[in-house]
């Protein structure tokens, strides 16, 4: 085959988004004769969507040198700054950040305007972001659309849109960034827009709809997204960020066996090269093993997120909560939440005031682990002030889960100060939403506090019928901490499990408390030497051989 023909058909793959054919044939064209300048950047394309990325590098930083040497200044300030970008993306931000730098010298050089000036705008966009100056970074991105459309980049348009969508969003004008996302979208599905900016603006846009807990937004676009992965056998960036998405709409709909595979998956797709989604891929996978009471793994796993960059609040103080060590908890989430940029510049639930203003997303994630967390630790007060800001921010956005999420939480705080009348309007219609949404666990964990509201009413029947439906969710979830927490509500003894009797559960989950055996003896009225005989028992059944193994595990299956 000539070299002709190579480019041919390379550029018939490329055509075709068949990446990996595209650039084994744009490279062997390239080798017998260097490709003109248009190939050479799109076999920079084709090698990184391919995940060859040393290949897209070196293919990129050739293009820029070449379009500088016959003044393509335009041309040279593109392919400098895909090149940073996705060495930003690769986690190397001095690389990254010094060829954003030469894209900006290019055209600031030769007073050159073009297209790119917009593009450029988006780092600095990001940047401010990040830092929370919401309303800087949504003026950048305005100014980028602006350029995209005066010259037409049918790319940068819809880029700039979604950018500035979440920045509004995290402005509380959520109605209004929520359109720009989906106007995006709208031209991602449309095939209007080339791969990787589509790439980046399913993912943008699916995790600002996570962010949001907009379950029906969320699930739409991550299944356009896994039949965009789809139709590019060879695709290899987005998949891991895919696998994330999925795995927590599998986990909002009760798939949990099937939720966790999926965030293992994504686990190991975004560690080679580690990229920066590997820490909400591991994020997902601990809450998963905190639901199904697996505190071990899940321990694990959150030091994982948190080594690569993703905070584990608020699911390691709920950790912390399910193994009973509710002091620790409670000081988690009064920092987490103290953390959060306040709503409307502080907030009454212990947040330090925000110089940049409210931050809703932030504050959604860690208020209702607030509530629970408070109640738990008898800080009514804390409880209620976080419920209500919770309402407050629910009011504004109009999303149904977190309307859900909010009359639940309104429930338990009203239950818990004693008013099980009120409690139960509050729960059903949380319990409404949350049934209309179909979520399993969340409904089901909303009918234990309906449950605990008829207890308190005097009625016994509708009670133990709430607690009954619950108990077989959480039973076909594998929610174990639940069904422990179901078992003491409902006054049963602790649950016989791995062939431990119901006295050497009583036993092991004491041993996990740091009590001694003489303590233990005093405990449950047996003596010492009965107590000796158990803990052999259980070291055998359970397969260690020290109290604190065995604590391990009492902690991992919730006994404690």
């Amino acid at each position: 085959m000539t070299a002709v023909d190579a480019l041919d058909r390379g550029r018939e793959a490329f055509r075709r988004r068949a990446w990996g054919d595209a650039c084994s044939q744009l490279s062997s064209a390239d080798r017998a004769e260097p490709v003109p300048l248009e190939d050479l950047e799109n076999l920079a394309v084709a090698s990184y969507l391919a995940g060859k990325d040393a290949g897209s590098e070196e293919f990129w930083a050739r293009a820029h040198h070449e379009s500088l040497g016959v003044a393509d200044w335009g041309r040279a300030a593109r392919c400098a700054f895909w090149l940073g970008i996705t060495l930003m993306n690769r986690s190397e931000p001095a690389r990254g950040g010094g060829w954003l730098a030469r894209a900006q010298r290019v055209l600031d050089d030769r007073q050159h305007e073009c297209v790119e000036r917009g593009w450029l705008l988006i780092p600095p966009g990001l940047r401010l972001y990040a830092q929370g100056d919401y309303e800087g970074s949504r003026a950048a991105f305005r100014r980028a659309g602006t350029i995209g459309a005066a010259f037409g980049d049918t790319d940068l348009v819809p880029t700039a849109r979604q950018a500035q969508g979440r920045a509004l969003i995290r402005m509380g004008e959520t109605a209004e960034g929520v359109a720009l996302l989906d106007e995006a979208m709208v031209a991602v599905t449309a095939g209007e827009v080339s791969p990787i900016p589509a790439g980046i603006i399913y993912c943008s846009v699916i995790e600002a709809c996570q962010e949001i807990l907009d379950v029906r937004r969320a699930q739409e676009w991550t299944a356009a997204l896994s039949q965009w992965c789809a139709s590019q056998p060879d695709l290899v960036p987005y998949r891991g960020r895919c696998m994330v998405h999925r795995s927590e709409i599998m986990q909002l709909h009760g798939a949990w066996p099937d939720a966790l595979e999926e965030a293992r998956r994504a686990c190991r797709r975004l560690s080679v090269p580690p990229q920066p989604q590997l820490g909400a891929a591991f994020y997902q996978r601990a809450e998963l093993h905190r639901l199904r009471g697996e505190f071990a793994k899940a321990e694990d796993a959150y030091r994982e997120a948190d080594q690569r960059g993703r905070i584990p609040e608020p699911g390691l103080a709920l950790l912390r909560l399910a193994q009973g060590r509710v002091d620790g908890a409670a000081a988690a989430i009064r920092r987490a939440v103290g953390e959060a940029p306040g709503a409307s510049g502080g907030s009454r639930a212990e947040a330090r005031p925000s110089p940049l203003g409210k931050d809703p997303v932030a504050r959604w994630r860690v208020l209702p682990a607030c509530v629970e967390i408070m109640l738990a630790a008898g800080d009514l007060a804390a409880a209620r002030a976080a419920a209500e800001e919770l309402w407050e921010l629910t009011a504004e956005a109009n999303l149904p889960l977190l309307r859900g999420i909010a009359a639940s939480a309104q429930g338990a705080v009203l239950l818990a100060e004693g008013d099980a009348r009120a409690a139960l309007d509050a729960l059903r219609a949380a319990g409404r939403e949350f049934e209309e949404l179909e979520v399993p666990y969340e409904t089901a964990r909303a009918r234990v506090l309906v449950g605990l509201a008829y207890r308190a009413l005097g009625d016994k029947d509708g009670a133990t019928t709430e607690l009954a439906v619950a108990r077989r969710v959480f039973e076909r979830l594998g929610a174990a901490p639940d069904l422990t927490r179901l078992d003491a509500l409902s006054g049963k003894p602790a649950r016989t499990i791995d062939g431990l009797t119901a006295r050497e559960v009583q036993v092991l989950a004491l041993v996990a408390k740091g009590k001694s055996n003489k303590q233990i003896a005093a405990e449950l009225v047996i003596s010492d030497r009965t107590v000796a005989r158990h803990l052999s028992n259980i070291f055998t059944k359970l397969g260690v051989s020290t109290r604190t193994a065995a604590s391990a595990y009492a902690f991992q299956r919730g006994l404690v």
